[in-house]
Order: C-alpha cells, then structure tokens, then sequence
C-alpha cells in the first residue's frame, strides 16, 4: 500500500501494519496451544503478542524469564505475557531444587492491527492545557503504583468472564487516530453498552485503586495475583474501594462516559509486569443476553 499522508508516514514509521485483527480470535471458545514448555503444562494461552500463557509447575522448581525471576503460586501455577509489540523470542528457564534447568524458547506470534480514528472528543482531551499535565503525570503514577501492589492468587487462572454486555466498539493494539492526531495504540477492548449497565469482576482479586483521572475517568483497578491486574475505564460509578477483596461476578461499577470518551462504554485492560495483555484473547465469546 503507498502511503502519502504525514499521518500514514508516521505510522508506517512506528510499524504499523494495515491489516484488520481477526474478531474471530475474541470469538475463540479459548486459546488455542502452540507451543510446549519443558518441564511445565501448560492449562491456557499461547505464545502471541498480547497473549497471556498459564502453566503450571512443581511448586518447587523456580522459574526465570531471561534474567528475571518469575512469580510463582503455591499450586505450581505462573504465567508468561506478551506485549503489543513483542518481536523476540523469550527463553523460559524452569530450575529443579536439584540445579538441573529445562529451557524453552518461546517465539511470539506476531498480530496485525487496525487504524482507528476516533472524532468529536474534546480539545483538551487530545492536547491537554499546560494546567492538568501535573495532575496526568500524578495519575499514571498512582496507577503504577496500583499494577506493583501484590495480591493473592485468584482464580483467574482458571479463565476471564466478560466484565460487562454490549457491543465492542474497539480492540486491542489499534493505533488510534484522535481528532486527526496520532496517538498511543488502544491497550483494551471497548465493550459500549448505555451509561449505568452493570460492570463485574471479570476474576477474584484485590482492588488497588478506585480513582477520578483525567483521561480514563472514574478508574478501579484489580490485582488478580501473579502480577496480573485489570483495568476498568470510563465507569460511570465505582461500587468498590481500595483495599476490598471482591470475588469473581461481584459488581464494582456502572458503565459510564467519564474521562476521554465520546460515549459510554468500558474500556477494559489487563496487564503483567508492565506488558499489556489483549483481554479478548483471555474469554470465549460474549453471551448472548438472550440465552
């Protein structure tokens, strides 16, 4: 494809590649397994950017990720994630009590990813006044702080629910286009649905923060263990605090339009030391309301 515009250059710039993400892979009745890691099993997800891999162990052995130690639960259980852009293969070492290791290369598969251009937000929203910039810089610092804090393995494990019904208005990893300005690639799935539909923990966990920010609005966030977190944006309400243990289908908020939104709808994230996770690559596909 020739590309004239500045904005096409930018992007072909930052590596875009204009291909549309399957739908079909959020409509998977569950990850698909392509790769084996020696020493483990493993019980969901494969190597793909913006997947998440869940194995399980001997609670014994010890597991590195290159040089870095990796979490690992009492059950045995750990995971691998894999970011947006994660072109280099990750060696997987997993370390006996003996000292004897097995390792296994796992190579990420890589994804395309859509161009969407979002209009009619508000100035502010896309060029900030000089006046909010300590208070953006504040707000991504808390929500560091929150995705650091530890909590206790849940079940997520075990598999994601959908957070809340509606119809998805955005995906994972589409370099967004805002009031004609390039900016970051979507790290969520947007579920639109009217403002005050319910939103559930999609998993058991912690939550780490329940904030006001600038440009996600009303904000909860929920430990699920082994460094794995949700993220819920825009909510309308929050219907839970900082420091509750809530369980899986608990109600923590209503869908709303706060923040940088031009209609309500949840964005929902999930992320693992620091990469982000594509949740719609974590469920099956969503319920029929009907059924």
């Amino acid at each position: 494809m020739k590309l004239h515009s500045p904005i096409a250059t930018y992007l072909c710039f930052c590596r875009i590649r204009f291909v549309a993400v399957s739908i079909l892979l959020m409509a998977l009745a569950g990850p698909v397994k392509a790769q084996q890691i020696d020493g483990a099993e493993i019980l969901s997800g494969t190597a793909i950017e913006g997947g998440l891999i869940v194995a399980r162990t001997d609670p014994a052995n010890q597991i590195m990720l290159g040089d870095a130690p990796i979490d690992l639960a009492e059950n045995g259980v750990f995971v691998i994630g894999f970011h947006r852009e994660s072109d280099a293969p990750l060696a997987l070492r997993i370390i006996a009590p003996d000292g004897s290791a097995k390792t296994s290369l796992l190579s990420p598969r890589q994804r395309d990813y859509k161009i969407q251009r979002i209009d009619g937000l508000k100035s502010t929203m896309v060029t900030p006044p000089v006046t909010v910039l300590a208070r953006i810089k504040s707000d991504g610092e808390a929500v560091r702080a929150a995705r650091q804090l530890q909590a206790p393995l849940g079940d997520f494990w075990r598999g994601f629910d959908w957070p809340a019904m509606g119809r998805i208005s955005g995906i994972y990893g589409s370099q967004r286009i805002l009031n004609g300005q390039p900016r970051q690639p979507h790290y969520g799935i947007d579920i639109a649905a009217p403002t005050g539909t319910p939103v559930y923990a999609p998993a058991s966990g912690l939550v780490t923060l329940v904030e006001d920010l600038y440009f996600s609005g009303h904000t909860v966030v929920i430990a699920h263990g082994l460094g794995v977190n949700s993220s819920f944006l825009h909510l309308d309400r929050a219907d839970v605090k900082t420091g509750m243990m809530v369980e899986r289908g608990a109600l923590i908020g209503t869908i709303g339009a706060t923040g940088r939104a031009t209609g309500p709808h949840l964005d929902w994230r999930i992320d693992w030391q620091g990469r982000r996770i594509d949740p719609g690559l974590l469920v099956g596909a969503m319920p029929n309301p009907a059924s």
